[in-house]
């Protein structure tokens, strides 16, 4: 189990929970090893542009919402540079991130459930 996987669980039982992501895929918004707080979300009120952390094909990530499909309950997840990791389920979206580095980002507290 990696690192993402121990905070999804986390956010999956209800916790808020801080910790700093490493990697430069979401540069400007999260640089790495910025602290980030990620709170439990209900995936049907999230838009285009939200901060998630998301299983995508079996690898953890906090990435953007680029895409919704809500007919058929599922999000696509993209990193900040274009690349479009992929589709999947609402079931598969663990959290938001809610602040980074203290900074609240923009509408990401009325989604946390």
């Amino acid at each position: 189990m990696g690192a993402l996987d121990a905070v999804a669980a986390r956010v999956a039982a209800g916790a808020e929970v801080e910790f700093r992501p490493s990697g430069s895929s979401m540069v400007p918004l999260i640089r790495s090893r910025q602290v980030v707080a990620v709170a439990p979300v209900d995936p049907a009120g999230l838009a285009v542009g939200d901060i998630v952390l998301a299983r995508v094909a079996g690898t953890m990530y906090l990435h953007l919402v680029s895409a919704l499909e809500p007919a058929r309950r599922r999000v696509q997840i993209s990193n900040n540079r274009g690349r479009v990791n992929g589709w999947t389920g609402h079931d598969r979206v663990f959290g938001i991130c809610v602040a980074v580095d203290g900074a609240p980002r923009p509408g990401a507290a009325a989604k946390v459930r």
